[in-house]
């Protein structure tokens, strides 16, 4: 893949982008002073590292940053010399610590954490994270991964922020619940904090401000004609969420939001000779997001939306109710993600006339022709090829999206 980086537009995500980088040089500092640290998947246990005011590294977003160093192959070529043949997202950062070269480790590559919470939602996952935790010599705390079988229940956007206890079976809410109260538990002997009901409450309500904003935010991109903000500036805004009920991730999301509000009133625009507006399907290019706007100089052909905003605002939010952490588990559980209805709804809000599918893994598990060809949008898959550079050719891509552009979108 050729790794080359879009230019900013938005003050709110350069602003994101110092964020992160001060405040990885912090918890370093903070934990070669003892301070423990977790390691986690995306969109799952980041707010209960939160309740107890610990650090927590993504996964995902390590993987992106390591991706961004031009790392990526390095890694890879590590894990395959032992034997490795995994998820790119679950692995490379186990190819990192098996390597094993703080001088070349992006940032100097990871401590040791004080446990690895490894979700057991496929082989390659869990598999990964035991090993790490071998690596590291830390405990593996495993979680199941649970999941509704209400996917398919109409417009659930409209109703999962209140009305969740309605949508999501009884049953897997128990188990979930369950398994939270080990893991506090579980920390609270890690720590020696004990956790209150009001500290996971006031989490849970800054979490559902921060991710208002993201869809007050989105709606104002998906009805502005031309776009207000490219998806490379949208995607750099993410990493917010992995600071999901902190008063910095809903600042950082809210200068997000009120940026926009300012493009939109000025009538500024990512691409002022828009002609063709395309949906993003799948990861998101994190090395490479000079991608997408080589499509807008060449065709006008704005990107200008992911699964990554849209999906912060419609599927994060819960209605606190009595128990937080059921509202919590319920989250867990459900958030639409790859939901081919709620994909086609993205794709009309946001007047798309064409979207771009990459395979995504458990991100995007439904097939999703169907629902657009329904819907009367054009829908290039794309085999062969994930955000992983071994499976990338540039140039293939750049050809058959221009290829979509030109005869099926335009």
């Amino acid at each position: 893949m050729n790794e080359t980086s879009s230019k900013k537009q938005l003050r709110s995500s350069q602003a994101m982008q110092q964020f992160q980088k001060e405040w990885f040089k912090d918890i370093q500092a903070r934990i070669k002073g003892g301070e423990p640290y977790g390691i986690c998947n995306a969109d799952e246990v980041e707010e209960v590292f939160t309740f107890f005011g610990m650090p927590v590294i993504v996964v995902q977003w390590w993987a992106a940053v390591i991706a961004a160093k031009r790392m990526s192959e390095h890694y890879s070529k590590v894990l395959a010399e032992r034997g490795y043949d995994m998820d790119h997202y679950n692995s490379i950062g186990l190819g990192c610590t098996l390597d094993n070269n703080p001088e070349t480790a992006p940032w100097g590559g990871l401590p040791k954490p004080a446990v690895i919470i490894g979700s057991v939602e496929n082989d390659h996952s869990i598999k990964s994270k035991e090993l790490w935790a071998q690596e590291f010599g830390c405990p593996l705390f495993p979680m199941e991964k649970g999941e509704t079988t209400t996917l398919s229940r109409p417009n659930w956007w409209e109703n999962i922020r209140d009305h969740w206890d309605e949508i999501i079976e009884p049953h897997l809410l128990d188990f979930r619940v369950q398994q939270l109260r080990e893991l506090i538990k579980f920390l609270e002997v890690m720590t020696g904090k004990q956790l209150s009901l009001a500290r996971i409450r006031g989490v849970l309500e800054l979490s559902n401000e921060q991710n208002d904003y993201w869809r007050e935010a989105r709606d104002l991109i998906a009805k502005t004609v031309p776009c207000p903000v490219s998806l490379p500036d949208q995607l750099s805004m993410y990493p917010a969420q992995w600071h999901r009920g902190t008063t910095h991730g809903r600042d950082l999301i809210k200068g997000f939001y009120e940026e926009v509000e300012e493009r939109v009133q000025n009538g500024e625009a990512a691409c002022p000779n828009e002609r063709i507006r395309l949906m993003w399907i799948g990861p998101g290019l994190w090395s490479n997001t000079a991608f997408y706007q080589y499509f807008e100089e060449k065709y006008g052909a704005t990107f200008v939306c992911s699964m990554y905003t849209g999906i912060a605002g419609d599927g994060y939010p819960r209605k606190i109710k009595d128990d937080p952490l059921r509202a919590l588990a319920s989250r867990h559980l459900f958030i639409g993600l790859g939901d081919p209805a709620w994909l086609v709804k993205e794709a009309k809000l946001h007047q798309c006339q064409g979207a771009v599918r990459f395979p995504g893994g458990s991100a995007n598990p439904a097939p999703i022709e169907p629902a657009f060809k329904k819907a009367g949008i054009p829908l290039l898959e794309i085999p062969g090829h994930n955000v992983d550079s071994r499976k990338w050719d540039d140039a293939k891509v750049k050809s058959l999206v221009s290829e979509f552009i030109e005869t099926a979108a335009a």
